[in-house]
């Protein structure tokens, strides 16, 4: 596991929980303050990360008409081979690439990920990491 994103509707009492109550370091939360980044992050791990989505980032995206869902999604990371067969296998199943490939910010840095739906509409990103790569390159949305 990656990073799981959770949509919140009180970020700094979230990030207070989080960072205080759960002794969770936070990631980015500086250049969040200063509109610099689009979401802070706190890390569950060396490899993990909890990613913080104020309400102006899942009101308008994917499933928002259902109302405010808690989980926004979650990303698994694999090696670039293996990332391009499961490319492959989403493409022989019928299953749409939602969006991607794009670069983001993730628990190891900026990756390339892909989006795509399971069975049930939930939402799932898949990436993979390179050498380290300009954080700068990542959409505002990552």
């Amino acid at each position: 596991m990656d990073h799981i994103v959770l949509n919140v509707e009180d970020d700094e009492k979230m990030i207070a929980f989080y960072s205080n109550v759960l002794m969770m370091p936070t990631e980015r939360l500086d250049a969040y303050r200063a509109g610099k980044v689009p979401f802070p992050s706190v890390r569950l791990n060396t490899m993990t990360v909890i990613d913080l989505f104020p309400k102006r980032l899942w009101q308008k995206g994917a499933g928002a008409e259902r109302g405010r869902t808690v989980l926004n999604h979650f990303c698994i990371a694999l090696d670039r081979p293996k990332w391009e067969e499961l490319v492959e296998r989403l493409q022989t199943n019928g299953t749409g690439i939602v969006e991607g490939p794009v670069a983001r910010w993730g628990a190891r840095g900026t990756g390339t990920s892909i989006y795509f739906n399971d069975p049930e509409g939930n939402l799932v990103e898949a990436r993979y990491y390179e050498a380290r790569q300009d954080p700068e390159k990542c959409l505002l949305g990552s």
